[in-house]
């Protein structure tokens, strides 16, 4: 194992330790999100939900996982590479999917800002950590930076999408209300 990462990686822990659980605070946030979607007047189609809703929490969820295997006293980094390209890979066949679905649905249709947000966005940063995981075992110094810059970012697609959630919840319900 390079010297460099051996040493760096426990001290990366604190800042897993920071994204890691501020995930896992907005998992449970988006439940209340879906709790008022499910009390509008106008009932919100699976398929709308599964384009928007759903890979929200699947974004924080993948960057509560990587914070926690970057917490992890991996004996080897082949272990944690192989752990994280697992991610990765995951992520951008979810991505994919996410593309797939939002094409289908009729519910709403996403502007260019949505398709940055919610399809381009994390698909990038799941091609990241793809590389970045693959980069992690030969040693490298910038894959411990880009595996980090990539659980900060799911984080605020998360946090950016979760808003957006809420802006359109609050905004259709003003609008039903006016009628």
């Amino acid at each position: 194992m390079d010297s460099f990462v051996s040493q760096a990686l426990p001290s990366w822990q604190n800042y897993y330790i920071v994204v890691g659980p501020a995930a896992a605070a907005l998992i449970g946030i988006q439940f209340v999100v879906i709790t008022l979607v499910a009390s509008q007047r106008r009932a919100v189609p699976m398929e709308a939900l599964r384009a928007f809703a759903s890979p929200t929490v699947a974004h924080l969820a993948n960057a509560l996982a990587v914070s926690a295997l970057m917490c992890i006293p991996w004996a080897t980094l082949a272990n944690a590479s192989l752990a994280l390209t697992a991610c990765g890979l995951a992520g951008l066949a979810y991505g994919v999917g996410i593309i797939k679905r939002s094409k289908r649905q009729d519910y709403y249709a996403p502007d260019c800002g949505d398709r940055f947000w919610y399809m381009l966005l994390p698909c990038g940063l799941n091609a990241a950590l793809l590389a970045s995981a693959l980069a992690l075992l030969p040693g490298s110094e910038w894959a411990l930076l880009s595996i980090g810059g990539v659980a900060l970012g799911l984080l605020l697609v998360g946090i950016h999408n979760a808003w957006d959630t809420v802006t359109h919840i609050v905004t259709s319900l003003s609008h039903e209300t006016d009628k």
